[in-house]
Order: C-alpha cells, then sequence, then structure tokens
C-alpha cells in the first residue's frame, strides 16, 4: 500500500500505513502522506462496483456541493484490483456514539435536515455525468435474489406482493447512493461532514436514498425514524427545499417498506457468502441472523405501525 500511494501521488515519503477494522467488501487503509492523512480502499474480486466509477461519481458530488472525501488518485493495479485514494475527513461514524453521546447533541438536532439536502444534491446531479452507472429495476432484482435461494420466507412474499399492488408511477431517474444512512456518514460537532461508502451507487429513484434512511435496522434502537435523529417530516422538507420537489410521507412510505424488504434479502445474500463458503466470516454469518429482525418489521410496517 505504501508503494502504490508513492506511485499515484508522487511522493516520497509515506508513512504510518495502517489497516482499518470495518467493511466486508474492500480493504481500508489509513496513511500519512506528506503530513496529511490519507484514506485508501482497494476493492475486492467480488466488489459489486468498479472503484473508478466511485471516483467519478466523487468528483460530480464535490462539484455539486455533496459532503463527500475528496479523491486524490486512483490505481487501476493489477488484474483489475482498483485502489481509490481519497483525503481524510476527520469524524465519527458509529452510530451508537452519534446517537448517545452528549459531544453530539448539537450534531443530532440538524442532522435530519443535512441528510435530507445532501440527497438532494446528489440527485440533482445529470446521470451522463458519470458514466458507467446503470439503472436497476430494485424490485426485479430482490424478487429474483430471492427465488435464486430457494428458501421460504413467506413474509418477504407478502411485502413483494404488497409492493407490487402499490407501486407508484413516480419513475424519475437519477444517481442515488443507494446506502445513505448512519454507518455511511462522518459527522462532527457541527453535524454533516462527509458522505461515505458509495459502492452501491446506481441509477434509480430518489424516494430509495430518502426511505433507506428511515429503514428501522438504520434507526439503532432510536425512535426517530429519519436515521435515528430526526422526523420524516423534517427529511423531507430539507430534502424538498433543497430539490424543488413535493414529495410526502405517503409516498416514502413505499420506499420504506421496499427498504426493509431489500436489508432483509442483503442478509440472506451475506449469510450464504459465509454458509457456501466462499467467505468464511463471523461477521456474515451474524447479518445472516437479522433476516428475521427484517420479517417482524415488515410485518409493523404493512401493518401501519411503522
Amino acid at each position: 500500500m505504501a508503494e502504490t500511494l508513492r506511485a499515484v501521488l508522487g511522493v516520497p515519503v509515506v508513512g504510518n500505513v495502517t489497516r482499518l477494522t470495518g467493511g466486508a467488501s474492500r480493504e481500508t487503509w489509513r496513511a500519512t502522506v506528506d503530513g496529511s492523512p490519507v484514506i485508501a480502499q482497494r476493492q475486492q474480486a467480488e466488489s459489486l462496483r468498479d472503484m473508478r466509477v466511485e471516483a467519478a461519481v466523487l468528483h460530480a458530488a464535490e462539484a455539486a456541493g455533496v459532503p463527500a472525501p475528496r479523491v486524490l488518485g486512483v490505481d487501476e493495479g493489477f488484474d483489475g484490483v482498483v485502489t481509490l485514494i481519497t483525503g481524510f475527513v476527520p469524524g465519527e461514524t458509529i452510530a451508537r456514539r452519534l446517537l448517545r453521546d452528549d459531544a453530539y447533541g448539537p450534531a443530532r438536532e440538524g442532522l435530519a435536515a443535512q441528510n435530507g439536502r445532501a440527497m438532494a444534491r446528489l440527485h440533482r446531479i445529470e446521470p451522463g455525468e458519470v458514466p458507467g452507472l446503470e439503472a436497476v429495476d430494485e424490485l426485479g432484482l430482490y424478487r429474483e435474489q430471492l427465488d435464486e435461494y430457494g428458501e421460504p420466507h413467506p413474509t418477504f412474499e407478502l411485502a413483494l406482493r404488497w409492493l407490487a399492488e402499490h407501486r407508484s408511477d413516480n419513475a424519475r431517474e437519477c444517481i442515488v447512493h443507494g446506502d445513505l444512512r448512519l454507518g455511511n456518514l462522518i459527522v462532527d460537532e457541527h453535524g454533516l461532514a462527509a458522505v461515505i461508502d458509495w459502492e452501491l451507487v446506481h441509477l434509480g429513484n430518489p424516494l430509495q436514498d430518502l426511505g433507506w434512511a428511515c429503514v428501522p435496522a438504520w434507526r439503532f434502537g432510536s425512535p426517530l425514524p429519519a436515521a435515528g435523529v430526526g422526523t420524516r417530516e423534517q427529511l423531507l422538507a430539507a430534502y424538498n427545499d433543497e430539490a424543488g420537489t413535493a414529495y410526502t410521507v405517503d409516498e416514502l412510505r413505499w420506499w420504506e417498506v421496499f427498504g426493509i424488504l431489500r436489508w432483509g434479502v442483503m442478509c440472506i445474500t451475506q449469510s450464504q457468502r459465509h454458509l457456501s463458503g466462499a467467505t468464511r466470516s463471523h461477521e456474515l454469518a451474524a447479518i445472516g441472523r437479522r433476516v428475521c429482525e427484517n420479517e417482524h418489521d415488515l410485518f409493523l410496517a404493512l401493518d401501519g405501525r411503522w
């Protein structure tokens, strides 16, 4: 990694190279280059996203006013394994600390609105600015994945039926982050400092990001539905004000239900990586055990208790 950083950034001195924990699909490193910290992420062979596309998205996001790490360089390496190098953004990402520590109390007050405005700026980017992004039929994708596993999940089948019957005609297509939630936000004492982890970025409906932020799993025990820090109304008000839209809580509901289903199927996918022996991991096995949480959350959501 030190050699890669020297070559890409053109600097002779690289120190304090340390691999960080977290992230099941890529390696993340921190190092000091000419006295300043940088972050390097190395793509894994099974990664869903070419990190060169992520670099292009980050450039566009920065230009659009989305708080995001600045791209310093990209190394294409060998055998298609790409390393993305960005500036270091100080702050906290651990949801438990952000939701409970007194130091982040002032940041929590405005975080839902900041999150909504960041989403709106991202969704304003013209899709043509980032070649390589593909549109995803979200409902069809997770229908196919669930069928491939051949496991009985009646709750997911019920949710899929409800989603198909209540699907709206709102088909606006834009760049969506795909995983914009606590854990993928760097927060400092003033609030949102950067949106990170762009691996799932794709073309889709803007309400997907809004609904995903409200999925119960990403509230981390907080009673507040919007990322555990605010109300749906606060999130939507900031988004609509920034984007010039008029989305409602009723429209958000479909995407929140979809988000619960999506996370449930993703939990199965993660567990299958462990159970198949492809990637033996306690973390993946533990994620697999969370399938039942999403089944429970779907029953509550479909019953109107969301």
